[in-house]
């Protein structure tokens, strides 16, 4: 009974020591599969950026392929830093996000888009543009398109901004940048967005999921948007650390 005892112990360590061992095996080999693919989109996203040349007659293209770039090189700061598997993940997404100014940056061009890439997170929730919205707001005017024109030049691919839905669209300022680098909506960026982006909920001017159910998130005082998982939306984790700052518009 005894030497039966010990028999089963030694089995039951030997067994947590291959269940660790396996364990170890597939951490790392999940590591590595999240590592590859962000450099993946890493290498795709620095290809596109090089080989593609803006054309001189359109700035609005010319704005895309700059904020692509800003995309390049923090998915690459973040790569040299990832040491887990979200953060390689963050670095992936942040390279996606790249991807989309570029088919943006194409699109105003009049080029093929190129191969369909993943949407990024709360893209699909926040909608788009669908057609020409101004307003002005304490002084200033501002303009957003579903196609770029000589007074929207600052693409958006849309998503979550601070808990905010920025539809995807042409801006005539990238006023949610801020948001972005603080990571909180300033006073001034709020009343834009409330101006320009809450009123086209209603009026049919913006599509996509938030549009068809999700309106009912804000209050009527702030705008607060209280629906969902109220996630920033930085491509999965562009950080807006190299916009280069800026204050509320």
């Amino acid at each position: 009974m005894v030497y039966f005892l010990i028999a089963v112990i030694l089995l039951a360590i030997v067994l947590v020591g291959y269940l660790a061992l396996q364990g170890k095996k597939n951490a790392e080999r999940r590591l590595a599969d999240a590592r590859e693919e962000a450099q993946r989109w890493y290498e795709r996203l620095g290809g596109q950026t090089v080989n593609l040349v803006p054309d001189s007659d359109s700035p609005a293209a010319k704005q895309a392929l700059a904020d692509a770039g800003e995309r390049y090189t923090a998915s690459g700061s973040q790569l040299e830093r990832a040491q887990t598997r979200r953060q390689y993940e963050l670095a992936g997404d942040t390279a996606l996000e790249g991807l989309h100014y570029v088919r943006a940056a194409r699109e105003a061009m009049g080029m093929d888009p190129g191969p369909e890439i993943p949407g990024l997170s709360g893209q699909a929730r926040a909608g788009s543009i669908k057609e020409s919205m101004d307003v002005d707001v304490d002084g200033k005017h501002y303009h957003a398109s579903p196609q770029p024109d000589a007074r929207a030049q600052h693409y958006y691919p849309g998503g979550m901004v601070s808990g905010r839905p920025v539809p995807s669209g042409w801006y005539s300022e990238p006023w949610w940048k801020t948001a972005l680098v603080a990571g909180a909506w300033g006073i001034g960026s709020m009343m834009i967005f409330d101006a320009l982006i809450s009123p086209g909920f209603d009026s049919g001017a913006i599509d996509g999921a938030f549009a068809d159910g999700y309106a009912d998130g804000f209050n009527d005082a702030g705008g607060d948007f209280d629906g969902g998982d109220g996630g920033d939306f930085d491509g999965g984790g562009f950080d807006g650390g190299d916009f280069g700052g800026g204050g509320d518009f």
